[in-house]
């Protein structure tokens, strides 16, 4: 049965036989171990071995990506070739556990001795087995609905400096940036419960300037604190933005785990602002880690409603191709519900990245955000979000945005000063 299963798929990189490594593969992660042992029955094999279901050569590498002291020892000093392994492996082994199916495909494998190279690319779910894990409480859709951004991208700035401003500053910037025409503001993943600005007086503090904010305008701007902590914090920490009126909270999802991430998802109803960073340690090499696609799968798992996917032409290492295929993976469903999260472009991000992302991804469900981008313009924050504004209404409209820079001022001015940086 195809609920039965779900299937993982992997670059592999080995100076042996593929076919060999990918049988090493499956048993590892399953019932397997490097020798049969007392207990392991046909009856059992049959009913928790997981199978290699494809197999596709790559070719020969010039070099080996990483070295192995188990093929030294075995005098395997020969070139490796790469392919593509797709190993199925049996739902009641894992259960409805996020934890043990995450060690299950990207656990030991990465250890094997036989490799020179292994990176989880995919992850394909049956979707009853999807259904038993957390939807999205907010998504795409439940974004717009609390930020009141029915149509076009969100736009969202970053608190700076990112550290070392006080509660009360942070919620004179907050106000500002307000009152320049943001959708949404987060906190820096470095910056959570600072003793210059805990989370006890920078989340009333900072909330005081949001309902100010509302009162005149109607406007709740959704801000995303950081409560990256231990499980028991981060739920004393959303209980707070809760009773303030917040509507979203942010965590650095690597290092909370996806136990605390999954209890804070069972814990409170607000949106949760997943945070990769770290990421880039799984993901730069292209010969070992684990790629976007499994790795926002697993985490969509958990419950989160945004993730970050970083932005074209940032200031970080991936390739913009990349960056646009994480975004379509989070707006991709994973089963025939609707559990799309929303993707936050971040990292370098100003109004002359707009138009590239817009052709690129086409879609305006994303979190357009900016730190430097609107903080730095020369005009101040109210102008640069009017650039990044008008950037996207042209896009949006079918025009360019060269176009607009004529008849734009704050979209000249920004192009002007950050097309020198």
């Amino acid at each position: 049965m195809a609920d039965a299963h779900y299937e993982a798929t992997y670059l592999v990189e080995t100076p042996l036989p593929l076919e060999a490594v990918a049988e090493v593969m499956a048993g590892e992660q399953s019932c397997g171990t490097f020798t049969r042992v007392e207990g392991e029955t046909d009856e059992l094999r049959e009913r928790a071995r997981a199978h290699v279901i494809a197999i596709r050569d790559l070719g020969e590498v010039a070099q080996q990506s990483i070295r192995s002291s188990w093929l030294d020892r075995k005098g395997q000093l020969g070139p490796s070739r790469r392919g593509e392994v797709v190993v199925q492996f049996p739902v009641a082994n894992v259960g409805v556990n996020l934890s043990t199916l995450a060690a299950t495909v990207a656990g030991n494998l990465f250890d094997l001795g036989e490799v020179t190279g292994l990176r989880l690319e995919a992850l394909k779910l049956p979707g009853a087995y999807r259904t038993k894990y957390p939807l999205p409480q907010h998504g795409v859709a439940g974004t717009r609905r609390l930020t009141g951004v029915a149509h076009g991208a969100l736009i969202g700035s970053i608190i700076k400096p990112n550290v070392g401003l006080r509660s009360e500053e942070i919620a004179s910037l907050v106000e500002r940036l307000c009152a320049a025409g943001l959708d949404f503001i987060k906190d820096d993943e470095i910056a959570a419960n600072p003793v210059h600005a805990p989370l006890s007086t920078r989340i009333p503090a900072v909330m005081a300037a949001v309902r100010r904010h509302q009162d005149r305008t109607g406007k709740h701007v959704m801000v995303a604190f950081n409560i990256t902590d231990e499980t028991d914090a981060m739920r004393r920490h959303a209980d707070l933005v809760s009773k303030e009126g917040g509507t979203c909270v942010m965590a650095s999802l690597n290092w909370c785990g996806f136990s605390g991430i999954e209890t804070l998802r069972r814990s409170t109803d607000l949106v949760i602002h997943g945070h990769r960073n770290g990421y880039g340690a799984f993901s730069r090499h292209p010969a070992l880690g684990i790629g976007f696609q499994a790795y926002q799968t697993l985490w969509r798992l958990a419950g989160v409603d945004h993730m970050h996917v970083h932005g074209l032409g940032g200031k970080f290492a991936q390739a913009d191709d990349e960056v646009v295929v994480s975004a379509k993976d989070c707006l991709t469903s994973l089963c025939e519900l609707d559990d799309r999260v929303m993707p936050a472009f971040s990292s370098g991000q100003w109004a002359g990245t707009v138009e590239q992302t817009y052709r690129a991804v086409n879609t305006s469900d994303l979190l357009f955000m900016a730190g430097g981008g609107i903080m730095a313009h020369p005009g101040g924050p109210a102008e640069g979000v009017a650039s990044i504004r008008e950037a996207w209404r042209a896009v949006e409209a079918g025009e360019s945005v060269e176009g607009a820079r004529i008849k734009h001022r704050a979209l000249a001015d920004a192009f002007g000063f950050f097309s020198n940086h």
